[in-house]
Order: structure tokens, then C-alpha cells, then sequence
């Protein structure tokens, strides 16, 4: 059952390597590699949370607000970044089992998708987060983003 401390793990300050897509709906695109930093903070007792992430190599900043919903028992992630200065609608989810999987409606490219946040691999040094979406209902997803995150100063 997922609780309000499910993102416990993801305070403090990551290294992160970055494979991005360079097409977000064809899985036959060639992928892109870039580093970045991200620092992550608690808030409403852990209950919410922020992180930023830097990209220096590629000039611009994103954000996550996570907040939990205690009567859902759930999560909601809000993603923005600095190139447009906007919320993306969130998706929503819970943690079972120690992987956290979150759904959302939006749209890239004109077209409409379903959108999955998948957060494993989650240890005191390490953790791994993907996106990917579908267009057909989630018979089929393309994943398009991985962020493996190392926890800075970890051995």
C-alpha cells in the first residue's frame, strides 16, 4: 500500500544519466545520452515533495511536484521544465511492492497518449525512473525517457 514516505528514498542530491528518444513515438528513433544533477526536498512531512533537476549540456531545468493524496492513498507527479514554463497534466499512481507506477493523459505532437511513469531499481544509492506511451490504449508503449539515478557521494 503505497503511504505518504513512498519518495522518502529520493531526498537529497543524485547524479543522473539520461537516455532520452529522439522521436517520444517511434520506437525505431536513436536514443540521446546527457548528464544532469538533481536535488530533491521534502515537504508537508513527507506528504510532498519537490526535486530539480539541471541540465546544464542541453540549457534547460526541470521540476517534479509530488503530492500524496491521503484519501486516494495515491500519488500525483507534475512535471514542468524551463523551456516552457508550464505544468504537464500529472500522472497518478501508487507504489506496490517497491515499484511505483503512475498513469496520465496528454499529448505530444498533436496526438494524443497515454502516458506511464515507471520508478524501480530503488535502493539507498540508486534508483531508475522511464517514460513511456502509448497511443493505442495501452496495448503497446514506446519508451522514450530513462533516468538512472546515482546518489551523489555514494560510493
Amino acid at each position: 500500500m503505497s503511504t505518504a514516505h513512498d519518495f522518502d528514498f529520493f531526498h537529497g542530491e543524485w547524479a543522473v544519466l539520461n537516455r532520452r528518444r529522439t522521436d517520444f513515438l517511434d520506437t525505431d528513433s536513436d536514443w540521446e545520452e546527457f548528464p544532469a544533477t538533481n536535488r530533491c526536498w521534502s515537504l508537508f512531512d513527507g506528504a510532498a515533495n519537490v526535486d530539480e533537476m539541471d541540465v546544464p549540456s542541453q540549457g534547460w531545468k526541470g521540476l517534479t511536484l509530488r503530492l500524496f493524496d491521503t484519501a486516494a492513498r495515491e500519488w500525483s507527479l507534475n512535471w514542468s521544465s524551463s523551456r516552457g514554463g508550464k505544468l504537464f497534466p500529472p500522472v497518478i499512481g501508487r507504489f506496490t511492492d517497491g515499484r511505483g507506477e503512475f498513469y496520465g493523459d496528454d499529448t505530444h505532437d498533436g496526438k494524443d497518449v497515454r502516458v506511464r511513469f515507471l520508478w524501480s531499481g530503488i535502493s539507498q544509492t540508486t534508483a531508475r525512473w522511464e517514460q513511456a506511451f502509448s497511443v493505442d490504449g495501452e496495448r503497446t508503449w514506446v519508451t522514450n525517457w530513462v533516468m538512472e539515478f546515482t546518489r551523489r557521494g555514494a560510493v
